[in-house]
């Protein structure tokens, strides 16, 4: 288990470094395509601006939260499903890595995958879903 985690430590940080230098050269080969049309430090304000801008839209986009959403949001529900499924539309980034990881988990434990198969299943044959279906066919 602990190899698992050094791994997946390891795996983020060669991403996040790939995406670092990914960032860079792309500034750089702005740079350097600007050199061809202005002076270098004219080419230098415009990489600089572009690059401001990119980070201002994105931060205004995932990061900005009026205070009237936070008066707005009702109480957190009761069941577990209508909690994940509270916890996913108020914070969808946190909603995506728990799918991930509920993924993972299934797909590195057949046996747990087989079980969540059989009960949603379960679940189908219980409402008549399955039930309805063949007859239509």
């Amino acid at each position: 288990m602990f190899k698992g985690i050094i791994k997946r430590v390891v795996a983020a940080a060669v991403v996040a470094a790939s995406v670092f230098l990914a960032v860079l050269f792309l500034g750089f080969a702005v740079f350097n395509a600007l050199c061809l049309i202005t002076t270098p430090l004219g080419a230098s304000a415009i990489t600089f601006g572009l690059f401001s801008l990119v980070a201002l839209v994105v931060a205004l986009v995932f990061l900005n939260r009026s205070s009237g959403d936070e008066a707005d949001e009702e109480d957190e529900p009761e069941g577990l499903i209508a909690k994940l499924v509270h916890i996913v539309r108020e914070r969808p980034i946190i909603g995506a890595v728990g799918g991930l990881g509920a993924a993972f988990l299934l797909l590195r434990n057949p046996a747990l995958a087989a079980i969540v198969a059989s009960m949603v299943a379960e679940r189908k044959m219980d409402q008549g879903g399955y039930s309805r279906r063949r007859r239509r066919r």
